[in-house]
């Protein structure tokens, strides 16, 4: 099966989970209307309960006593490495393009409802996960499906689980590996598979450890490269300060309007953008996805409510701190909306569309096949004559085709798969990866953010892409890192333990694979993986909502008399 292939049966399940229907998909209605739910039930415990939160993460609970296999605090850090990722650099980025900066908005509202849904995930993992024999610990929403709502229900676990290894190969492998990839060969010029073959290297020589391993790096590797990034963001946003307020006001009046000409297309619907805001923000924190209850199940506490709060802070720290930096550095710099100058090779990774120069780019960037070019048209001098380019749902403006330093004279031709084959002057055939496309071209994804903090630290270096670059390389890695472990403690609920070893070796070579794939590809898989993951778990919190209020109102009250009996003495 070829790569079109792939991606024709990745955007039909896409639009069922996504997109269906039109109106008002029912995937965002579920995840809101979970997040609405539990925010109401837990009584807005994501406010009440923050300095609690913060205590617990500090180490005033910590008990070396309690079962598990890490602490509160490495169990958050191994969580939020798995968030911390792609989703606060490319996602945030992905989302502004296509949706506009409203569409950090709906990153807002699903951080803060999704506080509710991670909380109410953790007790519930921590109540019914398993210790082994050897002290290891399994965990997740496939247990507390399976014991929590009876034997009847262990399909749904079965499902979780196994979309939860489909998930891990996506949005917490594929995607990462091709950011990084994609981010070095636009920043250094080095081929994708030589970056992938290194992170692929990297990833394996910690996951081999297990999840014990995962914490000591995760710990010590996670305040590092969001202490880094934070201090970017906010020079970039010192540096810009009298911008600031009318990129927040852009950002509030997009919020609930189409926006016209998002991502160099002609404008974008409501729900569109809403999507977009939506999708990115699960991406991002994860939230009701039911991935962070993995890794919180192997903390070491006695107190499944403890684990809830430790896992309540990740959306955030996530998602209103490093998410918001990321978009208001896009918005303020203003690049969101830009074009450019480039050039990159002619190949199906660089995700090139040829159109009719008469074509245009309809709402939500929609094109007709009418409108995509199919046969032969000459290149002069390298001007081709007749069609345009489209690359990141934009024109490539003033585009001209170059083949060794050098205008590209002879002929392209189109076949009815949108595949160029080119030959020079003397009708010699010529690789599509040696013809450069160079133009004005509009960004996404992590070269788009890298170019904002480059123009936005113009004025003290010119080097501030290269922040994004090495932020990008430790967050993808740590991700990974952490998403190899959701993967194995599901395929280890499927098939038992014996597979753990051969799943984390598939997980290191589809890591290096999906480094010489397109951005839409590994994006849509990765995208569509993560909402079959989210649809079981959130399930679950509904029906499960009733054990969660009961244990949370059972640890309070208990907090309580012991904190009147050390105030008040007895």
């Amino acid at each position: 099966m070829n790569s079109d292939a792939i991606k024709q049966v990745i955007d039909s399940v896409y639009k069922y989970v996504w997109e269906w229907p039109e109106a008002l998909p029912y995937f965002i209605v579920l995840l809101l209307g979970t997040g609405i739910f539990l925010t109401i039930r837990l009584r807005i415990i994501q406010v009440r309960k923050v300095s609690h939160a913060l205590a617990i993460v500090a180490g005033y609970y910590d008990n070396p006593k309690d079962k598990g296999e890490i602490n509160h605090f490495q169990a958050l850090t191994s969580a939020l490495s798995a968030t911390i990722g792609i989703g606060n650099i490319s996602g945030v980025a992905t989302a502004i393009h296509y949706g506009g900066p409203g569409a950090l908005f709906w990153m807002w509202v699903t951080a803060i409802l999704g506080c509710a849904s991670k909380y109410a995930e953790c007790p519930l993992s921590n109540r019914y996960r398993e210790i082994h024999e050897d002290e290891t610990v399994s965990g997740g929403p496939m247990y507390y499906i399976e014991k929590g709502m009876g034997k009847n229900w262990k399909w749904l676990a079965i499902i979780f689980a196994a979309c939860a290894v489909i998930s891990s190969f996506g949005s917490g492998n594929a995607v990462q590996a091709f950011t990084v990839a994609d981010s070095f060969r636009s920043d250094f010029g080095i081929p994708t598979w030589i970056t992938g073959a290194v992170s692929a290297s990297l990833v394996a020589m910690v996951i081999i450890g297990g999840i014990k391993r995962i914490g000591r790096v995760t710990s010590r590797l996670v305040p590092v490269m969001s202490i880094l990034y934070f201090i970017g963001a906010i020079t970039v946003l010192f540096l810009n300060a009298p911008r600031i307020p009318a990129a927040i006001m852009t950002i509030f009046n997009d919020a609930f309007t189409a926006k016209a000409g998002v991502g160099g297309f002609f404008g974008s619907t409501f729900m569109f953008m809403m999507v977009w805001g939506v999708k990115r923000g699960i991406f991002s924190n994860e939230a009701g996805q039911g991935s962070a209850p993995i890794a919180h199940a192997a903390a070491k506490t006695g107190e499944p409510v403890r684990e809830g709060l430790v896992a309540m802070m990740g959306p955030y720290i996530d998602t209103l701190l490093i998410c918001t930096l990321t978009g208001l550095v896009i918005v303020t710099v203003g690049v969101w909306h830009g074009k450019k100058v480039e050039a990159i090779p002619f190949t199906s990774q660089s995700d090139i569309t040829i159109l009719v120069s008469s074509a245009e780019i309809g709402t939500n960037g929609h094109i007709e096949d009418s409108d995509r070019m199919t046969g032969a048209f000459p290149i002069i001098r390298g001007e081709a004559s007749g069609v345009s380019f489209i690359r990141n749902d934009s024109f490539v403006d003033d585009a001209v085709l170059m083949y060794g330093g050098k205008a590209f004279n002879g002929t392209c031709e189109v076949d009815q798969d949108g595949d160029a084959i080119f030959a020079d002057e003397y009708g010699g055939t010529v690789s599509g990866a040696d013809i450069q496309l160079a133009g004005g071209m509009a960004q996404n994804g992590s070269p788009l953010t890298a170019w904002a903090f480059k123009t936005g630290l113009a004025p003290i270096t010119s080097g501030g892409n290269y922040i994004v670059t090495i932020a990008v390389f430790m967050f993808a890695i740590s991700t990974a890192i952490s998403w190899s472990y959701y993967g194995d403690r599901s395929i280890e609920y499927l098939f038992g333990r014996g597979f753990i070893m051969p799943y984390r070796v598939v997980f290191c070579i589809v890591h290096f694979l999906a480094t010489v794939l397109s951005l839409e590809l590994v994006w849509g898989f990765g995208d569509t993986a993560l909402g079959m993951m989210a649809i079981p778990n959130l399930i679950a919190l509904f029906a499960l909502s009733g054990i969660v209020k009961k244990l949370t109102v059972d640890y309070f009250s208990r907090e309580h008399k012991r904190y009147k009996k050390k105030l008040f003495g007895g």
